[in-house]
């Protein structure tokens, strides 16, 4: 887990992550931090060993890290934030001793948390889609109602 921890001491990342929390700053739906993003790392390893889904640890916690660390993008430039934060995670990933094989498993992972067909893969790109949407916690949200997430998707008990 050295790479992981090289994460979140690297100053590219500690950056983006600010302004991430700038630009959310008053937001009353889910924010796009630090707890998030281990939220959906910790879910994603309990998924992977109960799927029995051979996963590096590592590559597992560098993606649910990075997934979203671009979601300032989105709000100041209206890129998506799938492909911000596949972009930024290549630069991070580099700067912390991934290889370029694992950057492209990782990016192509973050592309994907968004796209439902990833759901069903027992994949790196599965365990980060289905581990960022098992994160919310729709059931104990004051903005449930004015969430503008469909029913069906709002988790409504405790998951994980």
């Amino acid at each position: 887990m050295d790479r992981a921890q090289r994460i979140i001491e690297c100053e590219t990342f500690r950056n983006h992550l600010q302004a991430n929390l700038a630009a959310e700053r008053g937001r009353m739906f889910c924010r796009h931090d630090l707890a998030h993003f281990l939220d959906v790392a910790r879910i994603a390893v309990i998924m992977a060993g109960e799927e029995e889904i051979q996963v590096q640890r590592e590559l597992l916690y560098a993606a649910a890290l990075l997934h979203d660390i671009g979601r300032h993008r989105q709000y100041e430039q209206g890129t998506p934030h799938e492909q911000a934060s596949a972009e930024i995670a290549g630069v991070i990933l580099n700067q912390c001793g991934f290889t370029e094989k694992e950057t492209g498993v990782i990016t192509d992972a973050i592309r994907s948390h968004r796209d439902p067909s990833a759901a069903g893969e027992s994949s790196l790109r599965g365990l980060l889609y289905r581990a960022d949407k098992a994160s919310r916690l729709c059931f104990a949200c004051e903005a449930r109602d004015a969430c503008n997430w469909k029913e069906e998707r709002k988790n409504r008990e405790l998951l994980y």
